[in-house]
């Protein structure tokens, strides 16, 4: 049950696989590698010592909803002051605005801590971190000036409005109204009187902050149907009042129901209805009409969160399992002499179920680092050039991030329960709750079928595939590049690296020859485009690490174990994962026609 952050594979992977060197190109403010490294220690240590304590028990607990008031876990709210007081919240933002502006490829390995030690904790801050990127890209100076601060700090918290009953993932569905409210106080923008009820927002009331900020979509009176008719508004448990920092009264918000769930219990998943007197006040973010752009900002920061999740789930599986493993004893190892009861994990189906684990875990984690990366040198790249080809790349790989990481995360958790075998299936060792809480993260900021479409419809097909192309390139360097070595082991590696290429290459040609010819058929293969696209990925940033790891025991630096489990992992994924994944070019190019043969009636 424990949960422990795993540093050293942490500083690899943001060292040898992603490059973080690369920083020293930007106007990053970077922390020295000591600095950092004490960073990771003492986040590390909240993970374990205050937040992984509450994980199971939050579980059971869950949050409850009473007289209008959510009342959360038994130790979230104290734990959350004793976040807020230590500055976790304001890591990865500016300075200006009271955050401590730590890029956020290195913020994000102090997020897959939260997330892997109380995922139910660490959904309240991943929201509020979407809010301040949207607040501090499309607010007003008003706006910014009474909000950016506290939520930076995390003294407030913020939220996501964009689910209704009736619309699901359709938002352009949605009917929650605005009306221009001119009486209201306009020191922050253009004023709304806001009507309507969204379902699933994750935080939407609790009791661990004063005040909760609310971004929600709506339409106002004439718009368009669709999406070209959504605007976006800045909606505040408590009205602004009239000295600086002070709450005035309580807006027209409520929540008037709680979700009961699969997993993350402990979050409180809120019905919120805006309206049911005057109406909610908000504030217009952005222009009328262009609240989905607006929003997109928060949600793309919020689909990157998410895939990180599916990598801090993962971890943690790993660690269960792994533990359960070396301590559980049952039967005799196989080709073994003694006849003395074996612990599990020396049994080669329990062992190949561990490695399978730990090598999705590490090719998802050096992924979805990757991402944050190329976010902060799209960002703060000295040279145009290069802040256009990260931008690119990110654009690219958030859909992949979010959906291949997620998918791994499940995985891996549902392996965790095979490994543990009945003990995993009861409550008792908490293999069941990663498995539950892991199950929401494929669906909700984008179900996985919606960022494969993205994938495919907006990124593939937007520039004709010269993204794909030129990361293919950099597959082909790496591939190149541990070719040559001597070691034998890199070199079967590479060639499996080199097989996994052409199978993406080819999946990526054939995706834009479906996209001209039958976008149904594009649609039917995005999901197997999706997972050829990550496993390959994931398999050419293990290759360069089994590569940097090599160079490492070939130097004499470094713990030994540690790099030589580098290159096993590296291989493990190679060999086992990559040959799996490469049979979906084969249903990208000629299986759409037998998705769509199958009358409705007999789905």
């Amino acid at each position: 049950m424990s949960y422990q952050a795993p540093i050293d594979e942490m500083h690899f992977a943001l060292e040898a696989i992603v490059g973080i060197e690369a920083l020293a190109e930007t106007s990053a403010n970077t922390p020295d590698p000591e600095t950092f490294a004490q960073v990771l220690e003492a986040a590390g240590t909240f993970a374990t010592d205050e937040l992984a304590p509450l994980n199971a028990a939050g579980d059971r607990s869950g949050a409850h909803l009473e007289n209008g008031v959510v009342r959360t876990a038994p130790g979230f709210a104290m734990a959350y002051r004793r976040f807020v007081e230590n500055g976790w919240n304001g890591l990865p933002f500016a300075e200006s605005h009271g955050g401590q502006a730590l890029p956020w490829s290195m913020a994000v390995a102090v997020q897959e801590m939260w997330q892997s030690a109380n995922m139910s904790f660490g959904l309240c801050p991943l929201l509020t971190q979407g809010a301040v990127e949207l607040l501090a890209h499309h607010g007003t100076a008003g706006q910014k000036e009474a909000y950016l601060s506290r939520l930076v700090s995390g003294e407030w918290t913020g939220t996501m409005n964009l689910t209704e009953p009736q619309a699901g993932s359709d938002v352009g569905a949605l009917r929650t109204r605005a009306q221009r409210a001119p009486e209201a106080d306009g020191r922050l923008g253009e004023a709304y009187r806001i009507k309507g009820t969204k379902i699933f927002i994750t935080y939407g009331e609790h009791d661990m902050t004063d005040n909760i900020v609310h971004m929600v979509l709506a339409r106002v009176p004439g718009a368009p149907p669709g999406p070209k008719g959504i605007s976006l508004f800045l909606v505040p448990k408590f009205l602004p009042g009239a000295e600086d920092g002070a709450l005035g009264e309580r807006n027209d918000v409520r929540c008037v129901s709680l979700e009961h769930k699969l997993g993350i219990n402990a979050s409180p998943t809120c019905v919120m209805a805006y309206g049911d007197s005057v109406g909610a006040l908000g504030w217009r973010i952005g222009a009328e009409g262009k609240g989905l752009e607006c929003m997109f900002t928060m949600m793309n920061n919020a689909r990157l969160a998410v895939g990180l999740q599916g990598v801090a789930i993962a971890e943690r599986a790993c660690q269960a399992a792994r533990t359960y493993a070396a301590t559980r004893i049952q039967g005799r190892a196989i080709g073994e002499n003694s006849h003395l009861p074996a612990h599990i994990d020396q049994h080669p189906d329990v062992r190949r179920m561990l490695l399978d684990m730990r090598a999705k875990t590490e090719a998802a984690r050096a992924l979805a680092y990757s991402a944050h990366l190329s976010l902060d040198l799209a960002a703060k790249a000295r040279s145009d050039a290069v802040r256009r080809h990260h931008q690119a790349r990110v654009d690219l790989l958030t859909p992949v991030v979010k959906a291949w990481a997620t998918d791994i995360g499940c995985d891996v958790a549902s392996t965790g329960v095979q490994i543990h075998g009945g003990m995993g299936y009861i409550e008792e060792t908490g293999a069941a709750q990663h498995l539950r809480d892991a199950r929401i993260a494929p669906i909700y900021e984008g179900t996985n079928g919606i960022q494969a479409n993205d994938l495919v419809f907006r990124k593939i097909a937007r520039d004709g595939g010269a993204s794909a192309r030129e990361f293919l390139k950099e597959i082909l360097d790496t591939q190149s590049q541990i070719s040559a070595s001597q070691d034998e082991d890199l070199r079967a590696i590479a060639e499996r690296l080199a097989y996994g290429r052409e199978a993406l290459s080819g999946a990526v040609e054939s995706m834009l020859n479906l996209l001209e010819s039958d976008q149904r058929a594009a649609a039917a293969a995005a999901a197997p485009f999706l997972n050829l696209f990550g496993v390959i990925a994931g398999a050419a940033l293990l290759a360069k690490g089994a590569a940097a790891a090599a160079k490492r025991l070939a130097d004499g630096t470094g713990a030994a174990d540690f790099l030589r489990s580098r290159i096993s992992i590296a291989g493990y994924f190679a060999h086992f994962v990559v040959p799996l994944s490469t049979g979906h070019l084969h249903a990208i190019r000629f299986g759409a026609p037998g998705i769509a043969r199958l009358s409705e009636a007999r789905l």
